[in-house]
């Protein structure tokens, strides 16, 4: 009697163990909660081609290496996971392999996944056999020699992939490992803002989120941890978490990619998800990248005479004079650091496509700037960019014609 009671009680805290790591608690719906994380880790977002059905797959994604089609993650027996287990899609997340024992490509980011609980995997598992079964066959990768190759994706893994549980800091807080479990594992942070080496796996440097261009969608994910990029040390939680819900805040406005994440995702994270992201993201160590010495412009240069000339006549009137923007609706240019951060990338791709901050359910509406691509040259766009990166306070570097046309996509990284 004594001895079921007491493997009863090392059951329970094993239990209670699992719960507190996967956000999880007692009475819980695990469909409800496999839902949610989900939407944690965009998992709709990704494996939902344009006009496709719900996480249907078919989705491409273009890479330096080929382009890579989301799998059916629907109940479909033929073509989905109808014929799966939970203990099939553990193996997916946990170690990248699929039911059968093909190995999956680190498109599918179970680099980061492998740090997901078997708790969560089991929940979005449980989830994803509740969703409309959808006859969709999967769409064989069209990837370039050698990299289509089986030995090599066998030899990336070997050098670049350990399946390994989340380890949780025992000298920080639970809140805090919270937010590390979430941005390190089903959030995927670094799969965007992390450098990445020639066979695309992130480079393990310290810091650990320190920035990485997505090269096929000439878009630069900043670094989370220097200060004049998106580092965000001294920031209010309260803030960081608006401006992750919301796409917006006092100091910043997400555009691009990331804009994509706040409308798919980050709007509906729980309030004890954010702040506990919040928490990990504000603690992240400093490392302040060096900067180029850029003096003052030379106002009679006739590129940077260009720029403002094309500032007045397409900035002006939304952004001001001064640079000053209007609070709440335009940004400022004048001490933006995504104005003037290097690599200029993000800066360049917003004059050509545009800039929208997310559709949320706390702004279905939001304020945008029209894209300016079809109308200005890589010379006009190099001066306009120039210009707004060196005027009133601001001291950043020149960019080229070069520069924008590769940005633009047509020229070569």
């Amino acid at each position: 009697m004594i001895r079921r009671f007491v493997l009863f009680l090392v059951h329970a805290a094993v239990c209670a163990v699992a719960l507190a790591s996967s956000g999880l608690a007692a009475g819980d719906d695990i469909v409800e909660r496999g839902a949610y994380l989900a939407n944690v880790g965009n998992c709709e977002g990704c494996h939902t081609a344009r006009g496709g059905a719900p996480f249907a797959g078919g989705k491409p994604m273009a890479t330096p290496f080929g382009t890579f089609y989301a799998s059916n993650l629907t109940p479909d027996r033929d073509t989905g996971l109808g014929a799966w287990s939970s203990e099939d899609f553990w193996r997916a997340m946990h170690d990248g392999v699929s039911r059968g024992g093909r190995l999956l490509y680190p498109a599918f980011p179970y680099p980061n996944y492998t740090r997901v609980t078997r708790q969560d995997s089991d929940a979005i598992f449980a989830f994803l056999k509740t969703i409309t079964p959808r006859k969709q066959a999967n769409r064989p990768h069209d990837l370039r020699l050698p990299f289509d190759q089986p030995w090599l994706l066998r030899l990336w893994r070997a050098m670049f992939f350990r399946a390994e549980p989340f380890a949780p800091d025992p000298s920080r807080s639970e809140q805090w490992n919270r937010g590390a479990y979430l941005a390190r594992g089903l959030g995927h942070c670094d799969a965007c803002h992390a450098p990445r080496n020639w066979l695309g796996a992130v480079t393990k440097n310290d810091p650990e989120f320190d920035g990485g261009t997505i090269p096929e969608q000439k878009w630069y994910a900043p670094s989370l941890h220097d200060p004049a990029q998106a580092g965000l040390a001294g920031w209010p939680r309260t803030e960081v978490a608006n401006l992750l819900r919301t796409g917006r805040s006092t100091r910043a406005t997400t555009s691009g990619p990331m804009a994509e994440i706040v409308a798919r995702s980050m709007q509906h994270w729980n309030d004890k998800d954010m702040d506990a992201l919040s928490e990990f993201l504000v603690t992240l160590p400093t490392r302040i990248r060096p900067r180029p010495r850029v003096e003052s412009p030379n106002e009679k240069d006739p590129t940077w005479l260009r720029g403002k000339s094309l500032y007045g006549e397409h900035c002006k009137d939304c952004h001001g004079d001064q640079g000053q923007g209007r609070p709440g609706v335009f940004p400022a240019l004048d001490g933006n650091r995504a104005v003037v951060m290097n690599p200029p990338a993000n800066v360049v791709r917003i004059v050509l496509v545009g800039g929208y901050a997310p559709a949320t359910k706390f702004d279905s509406r939001p304020h945008g700037m029209p894209p300016f691509g079809q109308t200005l040259g890589d010379g006009d766009v190099a001066s306009v960019v120039t210009y707004i990166r060196s005027a009133w306070s601001n001291r950043a570097s020149p960019v080229s014609a070069a520069e924008a046309n590769r940005v633009r996509g047509y020229g070569s990284d």
